[in-house]
């Protein structure tokens, strides 16, 4: 886990601090309060920023490079990239700006989180057809409950996974990598983008029997321990991830990533079993080690499949 804090109120500090951090940027305005403060914690390509700046600010800065996220809590954000003025307050997520493009803009009295990780993973976890790469075409998501679930998401890898990624260490990659594809993947089913027109569906129809379903159960059983992705479940067969999903949908009423969580899940229960909590074994270390940020939900999960709370398990040797 990497860490940063930032808080001042000298501008040409801040406009060095922001470079430094996002992206080469001149900042302007004439503020009566100049603070800014920005915290920052990031582990495994994930990087969650927490900004409250206490003056109108402009900006113009180079392209960031990564899949960049803001969610508004106070204040508002005034794209102006292109010429154009389009305007984010409170309650909204969106994407700030294309990974490979410059923008504009202003910050009103704001206070935001930003999330940030690399575009390449949107390949990893997406559906279409031959590995083509994904775009994100509009900045805001298709209708408000999206919008709540892309917030959702964001919040949950900000207040849980970083605190529990804290606790355990750095180490623990399949967690991080987990919240990460959760997160790309809430991005697709959310922002408008190239997989709604560029997906294979006869084909993937075709390819959607019990023969790629046992394939693919077969490799989530063999590699549950290790960071995979949709894309890797499809490529072990070969068919595109779309059939895999057609499949689990059709033959075994889940979806791909909802039997690995449940895979996991038994993994889990059977180290709790052979846990000596005595020894310093805990609920939330094998949890995370199995890729569950929450306790509470894991908890929950555990419960409703083993109909004991994981630490009765844990406590049961």
């Amino acid at each position: 886990m990497k860490s940063l804090l930032f808080d001042s109120g000298d501008l040409e500090a801040t406009q060095e601090f922001l470079s430094s951090a996002y992206t080469p940027m001149r900042i302007g305005g004439r503020p009566a309060d100049t603070r800014a403060r920005i915290s920052r914690r990031a582990a495994g390509g994930l990087s969650v920023d927490r900004l409250a700046f206490g003056y109108t600010m402009a900006y113009d800065a180079g392209a960031l490079g990564k899949v960049c996220l803001v969610t508004m809590h106070a204040g508002t954000i005034v794209d102006t990239t292109g010429g154009r003025e389009e305007v984010f307050g409170p309650g909204e997520t969106f994407l700030l700006a294309p990974h490979d493009q410059p923008y504009a803009g202003q910050v009103r009295e704001a206070r935001y989180t930003i999330t940030m990780f690399d575009p390449r993973l949107l390949d990893r976890v997406s559906a279409l057809p031959g590995g083509a790469g994904v775009r994100i075409t509009g900045a805001r998501p298709i209708a408000p409950a999206e919008n709540r679930r892309l917030g959702a998401a964001v919040a949950y890898l900000r207040d849980h996974v970083l605190d529990e990624v804290s606790a355990s260490g750095d180490g623990n990659r399949l967690l991080v990598s987990t919240a990460a594809q959760h997160l790309a993947a809430t991005v697709l089913a959310t922002l408008p983008n190239s997989t709604y027109t560029e997906r294979g569906d006869l084909r993937d129809t075709r390819d959607a029997g019990s023969d790629t379903l046992r394939r693919a159960v077969d490799f989530i059983e063999a590699n549950a321990h290790r960071d995979i992705t949709l894309a890797d479940i499809a490529a072990s067969i070969p068919v595109t991830p779309r059939a895999v999903q057609y499949a689990f949908t059709r033959h075994a009423d889940t979806t791909p990533l909802g039997h690995l969580r449940r895979v996991r899940l038994t993994r889990a229960h059977a180290e709790l079993l052979a846990a000596d909590p005595a020894a310093g074994a805990t609920v939330s270390g094998v949890a995370a080690r199995w890729g569950f940020a929450h306790q509470g939900r894991f908890a929950a999960a555990y419960r409703q499949v083993y109909e004991v709370a994981p630490s009765v398990t844990l406590g049961s040797r």
